[in-house]
């Protein structure tokens, strides 16, 4: 099958739908399928091989700002726009990091959605200018509805089907301030009738975006989240002393570092927990800073300002040692999260993990058997969970082993190309059936 892949950049982040849709272009590849993945906004980061189009960057982010702004430079000549959307001059320009404050980007993102109506008519003309030049292709898969505008200029010219993968985009769209998210919520929820099939990465996201976007149900499926086993080592550590909680995620209020802060003061002041170790990583958003810095304040107050340590962004073998490092890992993020990468990494490790009990959390958990599901993402529901590991590490031991195996059997990177595949084959299928 030939795929056509559009993937978004985050400029020196590690996103994790960049990573996700990273590993499966791959192993497609490897599975024999010719696969194009094209970077927007920014080139990717990834912390493997990375296997796009790196020489070339679609709806570079310099290019739709300006022309978001300056109606002088939408009637720029064509070769202005692709000389800014170089990779090197994207990275040079933007520092290695971009705005993806949905506050900063309301009108932007509104005018993205309006397609060819929109102010980036001519970024979406570029685009198919490219594929033209391409050998035709059997499915295009859009990586989220934020660029759902693009759905039917693609199958027009390809003649295609085209999904689109269900990520995590509600949480940018819910962010937008108003009026901005109410248009851009009715110009998607508009265009879903454009779209062959939109792919969950998970069963939680694919009950809740059905109702969200008032996607019918024919048109949704899952394949669930997978990640590639190869190198994530189970973990030899059995010392406890001293006992390391471990956090691993964006460092932002949404993923709740803060919950854990707090279940660790918690358990270090008032549950009787010796000395023990809070290790964080993760990237560090420039607008978060204070939040951090925040943390760190609120753990020295309570005497624990030593306990604490921010490692972070790290690379793939540097998350390995992470995770060899730690206990137990817990992101008690308030939103509901929809995949849940980290876990997935942390229990193929073999390490337990200590999630609240929403978004896609019971599920991987259930499906594994890596972790503990606590009452919700408060500080103190979190402690109670984490000091129950803490009091039976044999049950805390047995959570890792079984998280180890779990993921191998539920959640690699091929099960998820599998999963993906199906539903390609089933959107071409439904694609035939419709032509005769």
């Amino acid at each position: 099958m030939r795929i056509l892949s559009l993937t978004a950049g985050a400029a020196s982040m590690y996103c994790g739908s960049c990573l996700r849709d990273n590993a499966l272009a791959a192993r497609l590849t490897a599975l024999g399928h010719d696969v194009t993945l094209l970077p927007f906004y920014t080139p990717t980061l990834t912390d493997e091989e990375n296997v796009s189009r790196q020489q070339r960057v679609f709806f570079g982010g310099i290019s739709v700002y300006l022309e978001q702004h300056s109606a002088l430079f939408r009637k720029a000549p064509r070769f202005v726009s692709r000389m800014l959307d170089a990779p090197g001059v994207i990275k040079a320009f933007t520092s290695g990091s971009i705005s993806v404050d949905p506050k900063d980007l309301g009108a932007l993102t509104v005018s993205t959605l309006r397609g060819e109506q929109g102010l980036q008519r001519q970024e979406i003309d570029k685009l198919l200018e490219f594929l033209r030049d391409e050998p035709a292709f059997d499915i295009v898969n859009i990586p989220y509805t934020l660029l759902i505008g693009l759905a039917a200029p693609l199958k027009r010219v390809l003649g295609c089907p085209v999904v689109v993968t269900l990520q995590g985009e509600d949480l940018f769209l819910d962010a937008l301030p108003e009026p901005y998210r109410a248009e851009a919520l009715a110009l998607v929820k508009a265009q879903v009738a454009d779209v062959d099939l939109f792919i969950a990465v998970s069963d939680y996201y694919a009950g809740y975006m059905g109702d969200y976007l008032a996607i019918p149900a024919h048109k949704l499926t899952v394949a669930r989240l997978g990640v590639n086993v190869d190198d994530l080592t189970i973990t030899t550590r059995r010392s406890r002393d001293p006992f390391t909680i471990g956090y691993f995620a964006r460092v932002a209020p949404e993923k709740g570092l803060h919950n854990l802060a707090e279940a660790y003061r918690i358990l270090r002041t008032d549950r009787g927990l010796p000395a023990s170790r809070l290790v964080a990583a993760g990237y560090l958003p420039p607008e978060h800073r204070p939040y951090l810095e925040g943390i760190g304040a609120h753990l020295a107050a309570a005497g624990l300002g030593d306990e604490f340590v921010y490692r972070g962004t790290v690379d793939r073998a540097k998350k390995v040692e992470f995770f060899h490092d730690i206990d137990v890992l817990s992101v008690p993020s308030g939103y509901h999260e929809p995949k849940g990468l980290y876990l997935l990494e942390a229990m193929a490790c073999g390490v337990a993990v200590v999630q609240p009990n929403h978004g896609a959390f019971p599920e991987i958990i259930a499906r594994t058997g890596g972790g503990v599901l606590a009452a919700s993402e408060s500080g103190a529901d979190i402690a109670d969970a984490l000091y129950d590991l803490w009091r039976d590490s044999a049950r805390a031991a047995e959570l890792g082993r079984r998280g180890a195996d779990g993921v191998r059997a539920h959640y690699t990177v091929d099960h998820m190309a599998r999963e993906v595949l199906a539903s390609y084959e089933a959107a071409r299928s439904e694609q035939e059936f419709k032509r005769t």
